[in-house]
């Protein structure tokens, strides 16, 4: 909650902020297109934290690396835009693990595909810079292995959440840019993936699943 609060808070500095500036932001509106690298950590969400058991590991990280697309307007002083993201993830349980497999509060974990859509709005702090705040929805998937101490069960789940964030961009040129963004999503439902064997989707069920990304980006501004 305190991470949203102060998003939020960040969001409406921008809004009462940037028409008092009233500069041009031409550089920062139109379609683009941009690749995007960064660190990429999921957590077990509090309500299946659990910090008694050694042998569970509560976190995985990695390497995440993916594209974008978005599309951006003026509004007075104000830059809207809607983003699209397609992105995935090295992260995954690294221990060799044997009997107890809880880790992450799921199995052994190891992050997939994750798909984003949602919107951003911001302020320009200088003529070439735009300091901004989004959010949306995000679907993200994770390969798993569970056990009962005697079977080893491998599947896939697809969750779905809401997804924060807040970064800065820098128009090199007319048509270049470049990022950084910190981003923090929550998972609260997921459902196993039987797409391989040609059976349908399980029914969905509860998760609590936190992300943290940080993410650098550089892109085409048409």
């Amino acid at each position: 909650m305190k991470k949203v609060t102060a998003l939020l808070v960040a969001g409406s500095t921008f809004a009462i902020a940037a028409p008092a500036m009233a500069q041009d932001t031409s550089a920062f509106t139109g379609p683009r297109v941009e690749a995007v690298i960064g660190y990429d950590i999921a957590k077990a969400g509090s309500d299946i934290d659990n910090d008694q058991n050694d042998n569970d590991d509560q976190d995985v990280d990695g390497f995440m690396y993916g594209a974008a697309i978005g599309y951006d307007v003026a509004v007075g002083s104000l830059v809207i835009g809607a983003d699209a993201e397609l992105t995935d993830s090295t992260a995954k349980v690294e221990r060799d693990q044997t009997g107890d497999l809880e880790s992450f509060g799921l199995g052994r974990v190891e992050a997939g595909r994750d798909l984003y859509l949602g919107a951003r709005i911001g302020g320009l702090v200088s003529d070439r810079t735009l300091l901004y705040a989004k959010g949306g929805y995000t679907n993200a998937r994770f390969e798993f292995t569970g056990t009962d101490g005697e079977i080893n069960e491998n599947r896939r789940i697809d969750t779905d959440g809401y997804r924060i964030g807040a970064g800065v961009e820098h128009a090199v040129n007319e048509n270049t840019f470049v990022k950084l963004e910190y981003r923090y999503s929550n998972y609260s439902e997921g459902e196993i993936d039987f797409e391989d064997e040609n059976v349908g989707d399980s029914g969905r069920f509860d998760i609590d699943t936190d992300r943290h990304q940080i993410v650098a980006g550089v892109g085409l501004r048409f």
